[in-house]
């Protein structure tokens, strides 16, 4: 199976214009997600989809390739879709341009996955932390069934409970490392629209759910911290600097 990592970079994000180009460390955040995923699958097999030119400059000055998609998709996943028709890849690996502190070994992981069953679609997931808020919007959280089938997604801390001996005591949530095959992507784009429950939540994957896939969930590393406002450039530099001895 031939795999590549496609990392989805937009410019105009509603929440954090220019994300993508946010320095941690004196480094476009974008290129550390892109030397993460040259780790896991070679320099020669990752890609940057952006519809902004100023990321194409970045990325190609520093000798990753870049795929220039249009305005109009919809979601980072809808754009993975556009830049996989032009791409000779059996597995699409989404790595998402906010997530700087992935385990290439992460990487590796969800791909061996998909290539076991090319019937499911997978996503990672983690163990909400000590220093995280379960109940931040910002963090989607994940349901899944003893044996990895994702059963559902949300912004609210699920599950919920009745009883508060019930209650449980650590959350999981999503890491957004995800892995398709180029008719699943296909397929998503055709949809044409965000699902009722996709924009309800505005998490793209339950757009999957709309359409009958099964998806499955594959456990990382914990501690993977992704920049969603301008509040979280502080804690992900401070794990960059733990991490790499800065």
């Amino acid at each position: 199976m031939k795999t590549c990592v496609l990392i989805p970079a937009r410019y105009a994000s509603t929440r954090y214009p220019g994300k993508p180009l946010v320095n941690l460390l004196g480094k476009p955040m974008v290129l550390w997600c892109a030397e993460l995923a040259a780790r896991a699958v070679g320099r020669e097999h990752v890609y940057v989809a952006t519809e902004d030119q100023r990321i194409v400059d970045v990325v190609e000055a520093a000798g990753f390739q870049a795929v220039m998609t249009s305005t109009a998709a919809l979601t980072g996943t809808d754009r993975l879709a556009e830049a996989a028709e032009k791409l000779p890849y059996d597995i699409f690996i989404n790595l998402q341009g906010d997530e700087p502190l992935v385990d290439p070994e992460d990487i590796r992981n969800i791909a061996a996955r998909k290539a076991e069953d090319m019937s499911v679609i997978v996503n990672g997931f983690s163990w909400i932390g000590s220093e995280e808020d379960p109940h931040s919007r910002n963090i989607p959280k994940v349901v899944a069934t003893e044996d990895g089938r994702l059963l559902y997604m949300s912004r609210i801390a699920l599950p919920g409970f009745k009883d508060e001996k019930c209650a449980p005591t650590r959350y999981k949530k999503q890491v957004c490392i995800y892995a398709f095959t180029r008719d699943e992507l296909r397929a998503f784009a055709k949809f044409g629209r965000k699902s009722e429950v996709e924009a309800c939540e505005d998490i793209e994957i339950l757009r999957f759910f709309e359409m009958g896939h099964p998806i499955v969930v594959v456990e990382t590393k914990p501690g993977n911290l992704a920049v969603d406002i301008p509040a979280d450039v502080a804690p992900v530099e401070a794990s960059l600097r733990r991490i790499w001895g800065l």
